[in-house]
C-alpha cells in the first residue's frame, strides 16, 4: 500500500464514543473526520473520498449505518466499511455480511479495534488492486 495517510470518516451519535474513536485513530496516524449524524456523514462523503468508513449501526432519528454505507459506496465503491454496534440482530449481521462489511461489537475491544482497521484497509486495497488487474 502507499505511504500516504489513510483517511477515515467516523460516524457515531454518541459524542464521547466519537471522540474516543477519533483520538485512537489519530494516534495511529490516520487522518480522521468525525461526525455525529448520517446527514453530516453524507455531506462529508460528498466532498471527500475516504479510505474507510467507521459507522455506528443505530444513528439519529431511525437512520442506520447501512444507509450511510450505501450512500458512501454509491460514489466511492472502493471505500472500506466497518459497522459498529452494541447489539446486532441476526438480520443486521447477515446484511452486513452480504454487503461485505466488517462488524465490531460494542463495547469495542481496543486491541481488536486497532488490528481490525489496518486489516480491513489492506483487504480492500488488495481487492481493488485485483479488480483493476
Amino acid at each position: 500500500m502507499s505511504k500516504r495517510k489513510h483517511t477515515v470518516l467516523v460516524v457515531d451519535d454518541e459524542s464521547s464514543v466519537l471522540f474516543t474513536y477519533k483520538l485512537l485513530l489519530e494516534q495511529q496516524g490516520y487522518g480522521v473526520t468525525g461526525v455525529p449524524s448520517s446527514a453530516m456523514a453524507q455531506k462529508e462523503l460528498k466532498k471527500t473520498k475516504f479510505d474507510l468508513l467507521l459507522c455506528d449501526l443505530s444513528l439519529e432519528e431511525n437512520h442506520s449505518g447501512f444507509e450511510v454505507i450505501a450512500f458512501a459506496r454509491a460514489s466511492n465503491p472502493d471505500i472500506a466499511c466497518i459497522l459498529l454496534t452494541g447489539y446486532a440482530s441476526v438480520e443486521a449481521a447477515q446484511k452486513a455480511a452480504d454487503m461485505g462489511v466488517t462488524v465490531l461489537y460494542k463495547p469495542i475491544d481496543i486491541q481488536e479495534f486497532l488490528t481490525t482497521i489496518p486489516a480491513v484497509l489492506k483487504e480492500k486495497y488488495e481487492q481493488t488492486k485485483a479488480a483493476r488487474g
